[in-house]
């Protein structure tokens, strides 16, 4: 996922990102950058969520929000302000505007994390493990925030051990074993299994339950 985002750089292969080749050239055991002004464009329309949610601990929630499409976006910060708000609202958090990270809890803070990545305007948003760092009677109301914009029909890429909300909510699902892809298509013709021994060994345990 970090290197979809290029916070990590590849050691090979290609990306492509809305139908636009990322130029990557060889340097060592890896691939670098070969354009940076490509990147940084590019990454302006993909939002990453993070695992352990990434919040500025020193702002608020709103100027969490705030930050980056004020000074990357360049938008003015009238404007920015009201979408921040309207989108705390909508994560339910619209009365947490002024609280610091450290008085949320983790729900409340992968939550906000979302807002911040949707007032971006993003046409992808990526996702990286969003629950796995939160207590399992949080991991429900994050899931619900992500459930809502699947129906909106956001294009989002999730990395996720979530296999009801996977099966639910996907509308592809790719299953990798040791760095490879074992398994790749629907959701509803991979979870009625035979696709791959490995997946269903992977699924039993919740086809069970």
């Amino acid at each position: 996922m970090r290197c979809l985002n290029l916070l990590e750089h590849p050691s090979a292969g290609r990306l492509q990102i809305f139908d636009e080749e990322v130029n990557l050239q060889p340097s060592g055991s890896n691939l670098r950058i070969g354009d940076r002004k490509q990147v940084d464009r590019l990454r302006t329309h993909v939002a990453m969520v993070f695992q352990n949610f990434c919040l500025w601990s020193h702002m608020t929630v709103l100027e969490n929000l705030m930050e980056a499409p004020v000074h990357v976006q360049r938008r003015s910060r009238g404007q920015v302000r009201d979408e921040a708000e309207a989108m705390l609202q909508r994560v339910g958090l619209v009365d947490r505007a002024k609280a610091y990270p450290a008085q949320l809890s983790g729900g409340q803070q992968q939550r906000a994390a979302i807002a911040r990545a949707l007032v971006m305007k993003p046409r992808v948003l990526l996702f990286e493990e969003p629950t796995s760092a939160l207590d399992p009677e949080l991991v429900g109301e994050v899931l619900k925030v992500m459930r809502d914009l699947a129906v909106e029909g956001r294009t989002m890429l999730i990395v996720t051990h979530e296999m009801a909300f996977a099966r639910n909510v996907s509308s592809r699902i790719v299953f990798l074993e040791q760095g490879r892809i074992n398994a790749e298509g629907l959701p509803q013709e991979l979870f009625r299994g035979g696709f791959s021994e490995r997946f269903d060994q992977f699924i039993s345990r919740f086809n069970q339950g």
